[in-house]
């Protein structure tokens, strides 16, 4: 692939967790949150993007949405447990993402707030629509997903860089 041709990034936020008493990392999703998953996966598919790559964080939460919502897409994009994106900062996210190889189009990033949110900003050099006005009504609530793109490597991808395509979030 050139790195003339645009990338996607799709920053996805888990859905609703549950807070029994284990700690952060193993909690599950709530009834709530099994419910908007799969929402979020057939959302995911409306964009037609062809994800080659989905990196999920490795906390229970975020665990259960991905298996949840990628039983709604057309194919299964290599999927990679990352540990570094539990409880990471709008850099470090960006710092696992500049190690995404070259041939990878479209990634997906299944993570937490306030990470993902601050990502999806910091990201965002321009928008279409009124995608940059929805994100900024609704903030990132649980199960919603910030769909990104821009040209260049990863390597080259810093704040500013990307144009926010479109936004969405399940109905509260």
């Amino acid at each position: 692939m050139s790195v003339a041709e645009p990338r996607r990034i799709v920053l996805f936020r888990h859905a609703k967790a549950d807070w029994p008493e284990v700690n952060d990392h193993e909690r599950p999703l709530a009834e709530r949150g099994r419910k908007d998953a799969p929402e979020a996966g057939l959302r995911l598919a409306d964009t037609g993007i062809p994800f080659d790559l989905a990196l999920c964080s490795t906390a229970a939460r975020t665990r259960e949405t991905w298996k949840l919502a990628v039983h709604e897409l057309p194919h299964r994009p290599r999927t990679v447990y990352e540990e570094r994106l539990y409880e990471a900062s709008p850099g470090e996210l960006i710092a696992v993402l500049n190690e995404t190889p070259d041939d990878v189009r479209s990634a997906l990033l299944i993570g937490h707030n306030p990470g993902v949110q601050g990502l999806a900003e910091v990201l965002s050099g321009g928008s279409e629509g009124d995608a940059r006005q929805r994100m900024g009504s609704r903030g990132f609530p649980t199960a919603a997903f910030a769909v990104l793109s821009f040209t260049g490597s990863w390597k080259s991808l810093e704040p500013g860089a990307a144009t926010l395509l479109d936004y969405w979030a399940p109905s509260e």
